[in-house]
């Protein structure tokens, strides 16, 4: 009797395990298929949005540029993904690519379109609210909220190098200068501490009140929460941005 009653408890606890399994199993692919949907859906917005746009003016040229490459780079990334996290990179890249487009459709005086989710790479990094322009190196960069024809690079925000870059227009990509290798990374970064700390671009001015001048050029509250004294600009970890 003893015999049968724990073989019916074991039976029972096996039992369990496998429906348990099952279960896990099915809420995985569950999640797989809706990563991959989810990313598949704004890769094909983006690609509509690519063919589909066309513009003259340079800051709309090289924004659309910009959202082409994320659009292959996105397309790659969904034909190898095979994993949950695997699709949601291809989503950030996708997105990113729409980023630009709404760029392009700034710069070509037309309605952006509806808002985009907010890109995990530019958490934190803010966006610049008015005009910015500095001498580094006997070289002159310009950076602003709106496009013109001294500032034609769009960038939608991020983190270079660790160091958080905000969203807005540029006078040359130094983002991609500064995710290079050798003297130009020190160059670049040399740019961002011109850009993006005014204490450094103007000797009359002491760091906290240029800390403070960023903070309202980044938006305010984005760059809040940092330490001026340590270089923690607005704390925290914004994840890997080398997939940029």
């Amino acid at each position: 009797m003893k015999v049968l009653l724990f073989l019916a408890i074991l039976i029972i606890i096996v039992l369990a395990i496998v429906l348990i399994r099952r279960s896990s199993a099915t809420n995985q692919q569950t999640r797989l298929e809706d990563a991959r949907a989810d990313a598949q859906r704004w890769y094909e917005r983006l690609g509509g949005q690519v063919m589909n746009l066309h513009g003259d003016e340079p800051a709309a040229r090289q924004a659309l540029s910009d959202a082409s490459e994320r659009y292959n780079a996105a397309g790659g990334q969904l034909q190898q993904a095979s994993t949950v996290r695997q699709y949601e990179l291809a989503r950030e890249s996708a997105l990113e690519g729409l980023q630009y487009v709404r760029a392009a459709r700034v710069a070509m005086g037309i309605d952006p379109g509806p808002d985009l989710p907010a890109l995990a790479s530019a958490q934190g990094a803010g966006q610049l609210t008015r005009e910015r322009e500095v001498s580094v190196q006997g070289h002159a960069y310009k950076a602003g909220p709106q496009p013109g024809p001294d500032t034609p690079y769009y960038y939608p925000g991020g983190r270079v190098q660790g160091r958080p870059v905000p969203a807005g227009w540029y006078s040359t990509p130094v983002w991609k200068t500064a995710l290079g290798a050798g003297a130009g990374v020190l160059g670049g970064m040399l740019i961002f501490d011109a850009l993006f700390s005014p204490g450094f671009a103007d000797p009359g001015m002491s760091y906290a009140e240029g800390y403070q001048d960023a903070a309202q050029d980044f938006g305010g509250d984005d760059f809040g929460g940092g330490d001026p004294g340590g270089g923690d600009w607005g704390g925290g970890d914004f994840g890997d941005f080398g997939d940029f």
